[in-house]
């Protein structure tokens, strides 16, 4: 704790941007829940201050969390729009010079020592202000490639935080300097997993392999129809937790009723995992999911072994970007367009089940990946470039 005095720590100010997703989102609460026990160390506490919109996801994790914020006018640049899309983008387009000047009202009124965001459109305004007023400023990636709104302001950003050695490459020559590979942070929860209590949590069987199945919080639709075309095949070979979505429930259940009865026992059918999910993905032999930037940067801290079902529609194809690199490297399964189906999950699953090297080497490939320090790394960085001025 010597980047600070105990004085300059009393009134550590940081504005935190970044939203819209929870791929934005979550990181930046992990990040500031990181730096108030850092700190907490010492006796003090950070002088925080979330920027994002209004009705956006980062209000709403603010409010609950009990963090300032405050909400800016911003617009979003549509990449490939349709004509409704198009005229949305003319619209914001008016919109973001107004964001612009208030975020540079908010980081001048707020004189913070250093300005952090996590990205999304978002991010942009309070960018720009910071390098307007010179304040030190970091920027942080999540995906292995950069987003849009990362793009631009990786230009003028004091310190460029990765989440993936092979992000350098998206950089430019230029920028490649202030970067630092990081990792993407993770919640310290999702490190502390206890199989048992996952195993209890549902009922399951210790001597049965635990497969987990999540669409993520809200379910998606191509992972639930999926495991319906493999389930009754998946049973006798291990017991199943399935996270499905509000979405996907009453269609689960249903497929869930036609299961033989000697296999009924052996599946899980929920609607959304709890506190108990560190401690479910802990006791799972093998968990199937998409691939998106956080499910990712838990999984690989953990070194869980993976099959991955990306999102066809993420926004800059980063969840199929994502998973192609992890499956190269043997890191996990990539199942997408045509392999996309109940009986490549099958055969995938069943054939990890029953190949112990194989799982091992995965395992051991998806860790080399991960980063369970990545919280505190990103803390680091921010202390160093609050207490350097920048450099």
């Amino acid at each position: 704790m010597s980047l600070y005095s105990t004085q300059r720590l009393q009134s550590f100010r940081m504005i935190v941007t970044g939203g819209g997703t929870g791929g934005h989102t979550y990181p930046a609460l992990t990040t500031i829940n990181t730096l108030q026990a850092r700190l907490a160390e010492t006796g003090t506490a950070p002088e925080l201050l979330w920027v994002g919109v209004a009705d956006g996801l980062e209000a709403r994790i603010a409010e609950r969390n009990g963090i300032p914020f405050k909400a800016v006018t911003t617009g979003k640049l549509r990449r490939s729009p349709n004509p409704r899309e198009l005229a949305r983008n003319v619209v914001d387009a008016f919109r973001i010079p107004l964001g612009i000047l208030q975020a540079v009202f908010t980081v001048a009124r707020t004189r913070p020592a250093v300005v952090f965001s996590t990205g999304g459109y978002v991010s942009v305004p309070i960018g720009l202000a910071a390098r307007c007023l010179r304040v030190p400023y970091l920027m942080h990636e999540q995906t292995l490639a950069l987003g849009l709104a990362n793009r631009i302001l990786a230009r003028f950003a004091n310190r460029i935080l990765l989440s993936h050695e092979a992000s350098l490459e998206h950089l430019p020559e230029s920028a490649r300097q202030r970067a630092v590979v990081t990792g993407n942070p993770v919640r310290s929860a999702m490190l502390q997993g206890d199989p048992a209590k996952g195993l209890a949590a549902y009922g399951l069987d210790p001597a049965l392999p635990v497969v987990l199945v999540t669409g993520g919080a809200t379910g998606a639709q191509q992972v639930n129809r999926m495991l319906i075309g493999a389930l009754a095949d998946l049973l006798p070979h291990c017991q199943i937790v399935h996270q499905c979505g509000s979405h996907g429930y009453a269609e689960m259940q249903e497929a869930a009723g036609q299961l033989p009865p000697h296999l009924v026992q052996r599946y899980r059918l929920v609607e959304f995992i709890h506190e108990e999910l560190p401690d479910v993905i802990a006791a799972a032999t093998v968990v199937v999911a998409r691939s998106g930037a956080g499910t990712v940067a838990e999984l690989t801290a953990l070194g869980k072994v993976c099959v991955l079902i990306p999102y066809p529609q993420s926004a800059g194809d980063e969840q199929r970007i994502t998973a192609r690199h992890l499956a190269a490297q043997g890191a996990a399964v990539m199942l997408d367009g045509d392999s996309a189906v109940p009986r490549r999950l099958h055969a995938e699953v069943v054939g990890l089940l029953a190949d112990p090297h194989r799982r091992a080497a995965m395992a051991q490939a998806a860790a080399a990946h991960g980063k369970p320090g990545a919280a505190q790394h990103v803390v680091t960085e921010i202390l160093t470039v609050a207490a350097n001025g920048g450099r």
